[in-house]
């Protein structure tokens, strides 16, 4: 017929053959032969397997599967689309949820660890958070499906709730990594509940919990919001004793937090400092600073902070520099626009004569 389909339509195919309960295996097996590309698709391939479940044929799920595990493919939500429209219908579930996990175990690999992961996340977002544990209890005890519940779980502000699961985790002998608490003190932070957070990292510690950049930047960000500028440079400390390296929205808390204290000042020599220790991050605080004060409203003072790392040889943000000249020049301030222009030029051309 040479029949010219996209993913859309076929989305829209299966989509109409799986609400009317007709079986799409054929119809799958076919767009396979003719339009290969498609057969990858995690889509289209998840969509054939929410048609098998919806007919309660579970075998022809399991072949598809087993050949989808030999290609590497991975399942998403799509494929479980029956299981849900049996919730709505307030029909029984567990059955059918048992099959499939069995299923999805039996196969493993790529297929049915994403299958796995892909019936977490969906009970969780639907707030089945019972059945999502069940699946974990049914599932093989990997960390990733621990950590997929608690994701969910912190993402609804069930700290509680997420906390009960990590206790749960270690009982049953798998230990829980960055992630796994991180997901928790987040959660925490953003409820305000910091000394809750930070008793149970110093628990987790005990235990031989290594934290890693983003665990101390979690209470760093959350201090530098209250503008307990004191209190966050004390995890920054504890943090650079570990021999950890801060990360680039870590500095970036620090300076947007004095900024916010309108001490343009101690954000300038935060920036000094840090550009000094950290040199591979120098380009990209000095260009955050220049662009806050260009934001306040100020470009002759972002003009004096790019033309300050030009001069230590330092390339500001391309995108920072434009928008700095075009305010200057916005201004009436022609003068300082072409200075900065000459500037940024003559550094340009010395970078590509040196990489000759």
């Amino acid at each position: 017929m040479n029949v010219s389909l996209s993913e859309a339509s076929l989305n829209s195919i299966f989509g109409t053959l799986n609400s009317l309960k007709v079986s799409a295996v054929r119809f799958f097996y076919w767009v396979r032969q003719s339009h290969p590309l498609f057969y990858h698709s995690s889509n289209i391939c998840s969509l054939v397997i929410d048609n098998c479940g919806r007919l309660d044929d579970f075998d022809s799920m399991l072949d598809l599967l087993n050949d989808f595990r030999l290609n590497g493919i991975c399942l998403n939500q799509k494929a479980f689309g029956y299981l849900t429209a049996m919730i709505s219908r307030k029909t029984k579930t567990e059955n059918s949820v048992t099959k499939t996990v069995r299923v999805l175990n039996s196969i493993g690999g790529e297929c049915g660890v994403s299958g796995i992961h892909a019936l977490i996340e969906m009970f969780s977002a639907l707030g089945y958070t019972e059945m999502a544990k069940y699946i974990v209890a049914k599932s093989e005890k990997r960390l990733s499906n621990y950590n997929t519940l608690i994701r969910e779980c912190c993402h609804k502000g069930k700290f509680e709730e997420a906390r009960e699961i990590l206790d749960g985790m270690i009982k049953d002998g798998c230990n829980p990594n960055s992630h796994t608490l991180n997901y928790i003190l987040s959660c925490l932070c953003k409820n305000d509940k910091v000394a809750e957070a930070s008793q149970l990292l110093e628990e987790m510690q005990e235990c031989h919990f290594q934290p890693d950049a983003l665990t101390f930047e979690l209470f760093i960000h959350y201090m530098c919001g209250l503008g307990n500028l004191d209190m966050a440079f004390e995890w920054l400390d504890k943090m650079i004793s570990r021999g950890i390296e801060p990360r680039l929205t870590t500095h970036a808390a620090f300076i947007k937090g004095h900024f916010r204290l309108k001490q343009y000042k101690e954000a300038h020599r935060y920036v000094v400092v840090y550009s000094d220790k950290y040199k591979h991050l120098s380009n990209a605080l000095y260009s955050l600073l220049a662009n806050l004060h260009r934001k306040g409203g100020k470009p002759v003072i972002a003009h004096s902070i790019l033309s300050e790392m030009i001069e230590k040889g330092l390339k500001p943000n391309h995108s920072v520099y434009i928008i700095v000249r075009k305010r200057l020049q916005q201004f009436g301030r022609e003068d300082l626009a072409r200075n900065l222009e000459r500037s940024f030029t003559s550094l340009i051309s010395q970078s590509s004569a040196d990489n000759r």
